[in-house]
């Protein structure tokens, strides 16, 4: 199981507005708060963005070897679609939407989201099961 995920960030500020909405909205709680940093938490998992003062200037690049975007279950459809139609007024916009919901392929049904960073989201429809996997 993942543990952690750390995004360096340049604005704390603005990466804590961005990603507290949307993790808000994912079901992810406020988990730790310091200088540089803040997390979320959902189950044994969280997500950290930091302000390192040793962070190299320069700017994310998700087609650069590296993150390229993170996944998550976003519920139904229906929710999916309102996460799509109201992240923009949050910082984030949308990718591929000529081929939305289905830019991952015809039985996938998924938003993908950009932010002001340039750190690519993938919201997943579904009940967060994964076939094949028992617990």
């Amino acid at each position: 199981m993942l543990h952690h995920v750390e995004l360096w960030v340049p604005d704390l500020s603005r990466a804590a507005g961005e990603w507290g909405w949307l993790l808000g909205r994912l079901g992810y709680r406020p988990y730790q708060e310091w200088e540089h940093g803040r997390s979320w938490r959902m189950g044994a998992a969280y997500l950290v963005v930091e302000q390192s003062p040793a962070m190299r200037s320069g700017a994310h690049d998700r087609m650069r070897p590296g993150l390229n975007h993170l996944a998550f279950h976003a519920g139904p459809p229906a929710q999916v679609d309102e996460l799509a139609d109201t992240a923009p007024a949050h910082g984030w916009s949308p990718l591929f939407t000529d081929r939305y919901p289905h830019a991952g392929g015809p039985q996938h049904y998924a938003a993908y989201l950009v932010n002001t960073d340039g750190f690519e989201v993938e919201l997943v429809a579904g009940d967060g099961s994964l076939p094949g996997l028992t617990p």
